[in-house]
C-alpha cells in the first residue's frame, strides 16, 4: 500500500520544511500553492514534492480537492503546513493502511497556542478525518471549515496525536479570525442565511461559557482563558460579519 500526502499552502516558508520532514515516509507529496510570495514553492520542490500553483484562491475545500485530484497513490493523508506527524503517528499510519480494515481514519489533534499545548477548551480531543483510501472520499466545497465526505466504508480512529502549531502568537490568531469570519459569513450569506446583533452577542457569550466552563478551559490556566475569550470573539465575529453583509445587501424600503 502506498501513500500520498497533500498540502495546500500560501506563504508557508516558516512551516513547510518541518511539515514535509515529518512525512518523509510517504510515497508522494503534493503541494498546491496559492501564489506564495516567499520561498514556499522552492522549499517544496527541493524536498521532492510535486508543486502546482494557482493564481486565484477558490476556498479551502476546492483547493484541497485540487490537491486530491493530483494524488495518485492508494491512500491519501491531508495535512496543513503548520501540522506535524510525530514518529509514533507515522508508524501507526503505516500500520493502519497495511493491516486495518477501515477505509478512513480520524486522527486526534493537539493544538499549541502561544507556546502552550491546550488540553481543554474544546480543542482537545479534536479528532480530524485526514487519512482515507483514494477514491473513497472528497472534500466539501466549503470556503472554510471544509470536511472530508466519504462515499462509503468504515471509519476508525488512530491513537497517536497530530501536532498543530497553529497560533505561535496572538497576531496569527487574529489574522485567521478575520479571514475565517469573512469566508464563513460570505458563504452563509450566499446560502440565504441571516443574522442579527443579538444573535452575534449571544453566540459570543455562549461560546465563552461553553469553552471555559463546560469544556474545562479553566484548567488550561491563563492561556485557557485567552483561548476561550478568543473563541467568543470568533463566534461573535462571524455572526456580526454576516449581519453586516445582510444589512449591506438589504433591499431599501420605500
Amino acid at each position: 500500500m502506498t501513500l500520498s500526502v497533500i498540502i495546500i499552502t500560501k506563504n508557508e516558508e516558516a512551516n513547510l520544511q518541518a511539515c514535509l520532514d515529518s512525512v518523509q515516509f510517504a510515497d508522494q507529496w503534493v503541494v498546491v500553492d496559492s501564489a506564495s510570495t516567499d520561498n514556499t514553492r522552492a522549499i517544496a520542490k527541493a524536498f521532492g514534492a510535486e508543486v502546482t500553483e494557482t493564481a486565484t484562491w477558490p476556498g479551502f475545500g476546492p483547493q484541497k480537492n485540487l490537491a486530491l485530484r493530483l494524488a495518485n497513490r492508494d491512500w491519501v493523508l491531508s495535512i496543513d503546513a503548520d501540522e506535524r506527524v510525530t514518529p509514533e503517528l507515522a508508524a501507526e499510519i503505516q500500520q493502519a493502511i497495511l493491516h486495518r480494515g477501515a477505509d478512513a481514519f480520524e486522527i486526534p489533534r493537539l493544538t499549541q497556542f502561544c507556546g502552550q499545548w491546550i488540553h481543554h477548551c474544546g480543542w482537545t480531543p479534536d479528532p480530524v478525518l485526514r487519512l482515507f483510501r483514494r477514491g473513497q472520499g472528497r472534500f466539501s466545497d466549503d470556503l472554510v471549515h471544509e470536511r472530508v465526505i466519504l462515499n462509503s466504508g468504515a471509519v476508525s480512529r488512530l491513537n497517536s496525536k497530530l501536532l498543530h502549531y497553529s497560533y505561535p502568537t496572538p497576531a496569527h490568531y487574529w489574522r485567521k479570525l478575520e479571514q475565517y469570519s469573512l469566508a464563513w459569513a460570505t458563504q452563509a450569506h450566499a446560502r440565504g442565511r441571516s443574522s442579527s446583533m443579538p444573535r452575534a452577542v449571544i453566540s459570543g457569550v455562549a461560546a465563552f461559557v461553553k469553552s471555559y466552563f463546560f469544556r474545562l478551559g479553566i484548567l488550561d490556566g491563563s492561556m485557557g482563558f485567552a483561548v476561550c475569550a478568543m473563541q467568543a470573539q470568533a463566534a461573535f465575529g462571524k455572526y456580526f460579519t454576516l449581519y453586516c453583509l445582510n444589512q449591506k445587501n438589504a433591499t431599501p424600503k420605500n
